[in-house]
């Protein structure tokens, strides 16, 4: 295993905490790697119920990331109406949706070539 996947997996493992803290839904990890030109390495996609859920998923990953590996997201975009917030850790992307909006754009199935592995949560 290569430093950058050593810490990809650091990265993903807080970013999943972080998520779990505050009971983000459905989660489901992307591996991209495989995938010729794609933007990063995986997508982490998650949705909450509401849009303050939403922006709680989103602060609670950037509140566990910075704590443990004092990391930031390189850019953030969708805060304002919190029905889709996109995460750029440049080699991991994570999403955060809300339920009818992931429904709706299906993400998943847009990239059905990547590897999917469904996050098992205890609530």
């Amino acid at each position: 295993m290569t430093k950058k996947e050593a810490n990809n997996d650091i990265l993903i493992a807080h970013i999943i905490k972080g998520i779990e803290e505050v009971k983000g839904n459905d989660i489901q990890l992307l591996d991209l790697r495989e995938i010729e030109n794609t933007v990063c390495d995986y997508f982490i996609i998650c949705n909450g119920t509401s849009n303050t859920q939403v922006n709680a998923i989103v602060n609670s990953i950037q509140k566990t990331v910075s704590k443990s590996l004092k990391d930031k997201p390189w850019h953030i975009e969708g805060s304002e109406n919190a029905e889709w917030i996109l995460m750029d850790y440049v080699s991991v992307v994570v999403h955060v949706f809300q339920k009818h909006i992931r429904e709706f754009y299906d993400i998943e199935s847009l990239w059905g070539d990547a590897k999917s592995t469904s996050i098992e949560t205890n609530y």
